[in-house]
């Protein structure tokens, strides 16, 4: 049963391997990583450090080779091909450094899509979907297409799209990379914001002056973790 002492992520010695021609590559090794219900962690690491694949592991997008992932406490190991797309959409909001806008949607459709996937009506998404753009001030901007908003407005507009299914995760994959510093910071500011408003984020990023921003770093280096500093739940 769920809890505040319920992990939103437990990964216990994951292990993640590709093999590139004659090579193997040993992309995650013997992973153990808990993320606790309000926390905001930077994942910080180089490129080809691994990153990626704990990425996709943790969003559900990948499969790993060996080790335990429970996500809020649903072991994703034994999840089919169908219940992962539901897990997807129901529990996991995420935010992309190109933000996966769709051109020819506006604003509001772009935001409503992830609740029509689940069967929800289109006035009752549509409701929900101005509540959240709202919320983080594109209210004026609903009936725009992606095209006509500065980098900073698609980026709300992508975490808007991430909120309406009231997910238990965020994950950011480097949310502020496509954005000059001070729209950067902008982001930055307001994903403090709901992480203050209680909303558990992920956020992987190679820049430490980005995952400084988050309550707790963890270094990912060959494949492997280590904490910069322990948040004590």
């Amino acid at each position: 049963m769920e809890t505040e002492n319920t992990p939103v992520i437990e990964m216990n010695d994951i292990h993640k391997s590709f093999v590139m021609g004659d090579t193997t590559v040993h992309a995650l090794k013997g992973v153990s990583f808990k993320v606790w219900p309000g926390e905001y962690v930077g994942v910080l690491g180089p490129s080809g450090s691994g990153k990626s694949t704990l990425m996709n592991i943790i969003g559900c997008m990948d499969t790993y080779d060996s080790g335990e992932y429970l996500l809020n406490s649903i072991p994703v190991g034994n999840l089919t091909d169908k219940q992962l797309t539901t897990v997807r959409n129901r529990m996991i909001g995420f935010i992309f450094q190109k933000y996966h806008l769709i051109g020819t949607y506006t604003v509001i459709q772009n935001v409503m899509m992830p609740l029509l996937a689940r069967g929800m009506s289109y006035k009752e998404a549509e409701v929900i979907a101005k509540q959240k753009l709202e919320m983080l001030e594109m209210g004026e901007r609903i009936y725009h297409k992606p095209n006509d908003l500065s980098g900073g407005q698609q980026q709300r507009t992508a975490i808007a799209r991430a909120l309406v299914c009231e997910p238990k995760l965020l994950l950011a994959d480097e949310p502020t990379g496509a954005l000059d510093q001070k729209t950067g910071e902008e982001v930055l500011k307001l994903f403090r914001e709901l992480n203050d408003m209680g909303h558990t984020i992920v956020m992987i990023t190679h820049d430490l002056k980005v995952a400084t921003h988050a309550g707790r770093i963890v270094r990912i280096t060959d494949g492997e973790l280590s904490e910069d500093n322990n948040s004590v739940k």
